[in-house]
């Protein structure tokens, strides 16, 4: 009978923490994905908005409306630099995330490795033990057979 693998139990312990580094990294994708999105919109309303502004600008705008209009594109690009660096935070977040399901599975390999041996040996033990376990039983058998 195989004996149990004895660091089945720092197997299984790997495994979980491997799957819940592989779900937060699910989340930080889902969160980098997110932030893209946010930084394309804001670049494509500010594009609009600007061609709005030229088209305004050139039917003739007073100063007020001109200082509006400037003042809200300002804000605008603030916001895209802002939501640049989010991205570019939530990008750092996620390759962090990935090193760390890497190492996680590195871990869980190494067990699963180690445990491949062990079944193997086991294996290779019992089968040996089967073996002569057998060339005994058949020793004997010859020997019965010689005496009478």
């Amino acid at each position: 009978m195989t004996r149990a693998f004895p660091l089945q139990s720092l197997l299984d312990l790997s495994q979980l923490h491997l799957d819940e580094a592989g779900r937060k990294l699910g989340e930080l994708i889902a969160g980098e994905q997110q932030a893209s999105q946010r930084h394309g919109l804001l670049v494509q309303y500010r594009d609009e908005y600007r061609a709005r502004f030229l088209a305004a600008a050139q039917g003739g705008l007073s100063p007020g409306e001109w200082q509006n209009y400037t003042g809200f594109l300002a804000k605008l690009d603030e916001a895209i630099g802002q939501a640049a660096a989010a991205m570019s935070h939530t990008r750092e977040q996620t390759v962090a995330g990935q090193q760390e399901w890497v190492s996680k599975r590195g871990k869980v390999k190494a067990f699963d490795t180690l445990s491949d041996r062990h079944l193997s040996r086991s294996a290779y033990l019992e089968q040996r033990k089967a073996q002569k376990d057998s060339d005994e039983h058949a020793a004997r058998l010859h020997e019965e057979k010689g005496r009478d």
